[in-house]
């Protein structure tokens, strides 16, 4: 029969054993806790995310897609006609395109530099470079194509320069440029979104 004094230390050792995986239990969960806190810290709000990414494609694709007609189809145009048609269609057009372009150009340059302050560390470079592909179309629209644009407009209601041909040459070079740099943008930009996508996905 066993005896009454031994029961207490078994008591106690059972006890000690509750009391030991109880406490063991409560750190892991109070890590978990500080874990999920420690990743909402760095994992940005989603529907702000997933805002900013859909403006960021839509603003950089629209951007890529003007800019692409226009050196497709609208510059092999102008070299089709007669110079002064050119000369006075291209002022009409840089009048209506000019402010919708640089617009575009803008809310492009400030959706995808939020996206990339958004995004996890690792993208924020293809981010950046989209980025600085956005802001390279628009300083070679600013300072390139648009003081060109204003000679081609004096050009339309006066006399023709005898270097036109070299001016126009260049406004086709910077159109180029500002045109690969936009598209460039918009594909990193498409990149970047789809892989925040799939972590949204995971």
């Amino acid at each position: 029969m066993p005896s009454v004094e031994g029961r207490p230390p078994r008591r106690r050792t059972r006890m000690l054993t509750t009391m030991r995986k109880t406490g063991g239990d409560a750190q892991e969960l109070d890590a978990g806790h500080g874990q999920q806190g420690r990743q909402s810290t760095h994992r940005p709000n989603g529907a702000a995310l997933r805002g900013v990414r859909a403006l960021a494609v839509f603003s950089t694709g629209l951007l890529a897609g003007a800019l692409g007609y226009g050196a497709v189809n609208v510059v092999q145009t102008f070299q089709a006609v007669p110079l002064d048609v050119r000369l006075t269609f291209h002022t009409a057009l840089m009048r209506m395109n000019g402010p919708v372009v640089q617009t575009t150009m803008g809310v492009a340059l400030v959706s995808s530099l939020v996206l990339a302050l958004l995004v996890r560390r690792r993208l924020r470079i293809p981010a950046g470079a989209a980025v600085a592909g956005i802001l390279t179309s628009f300083l070679v629209t600013r300072f390139g194509n648009v003081p060109i644009n204003a000679q081609i407009k004096v050009w339309a209601a006066g006399s023709i320069p005898a270097d036109h041909a070299t001016l126009l040459a260049r406004w086709e070079m910077f159109n180029v440029v500002r045109t690969v740099a936009a598209i460039a943008a918009f594909v990193l930009v498409v990149l970047v979104a789809d892989r925040t996508g799939k972590v949204d996905r995971s």
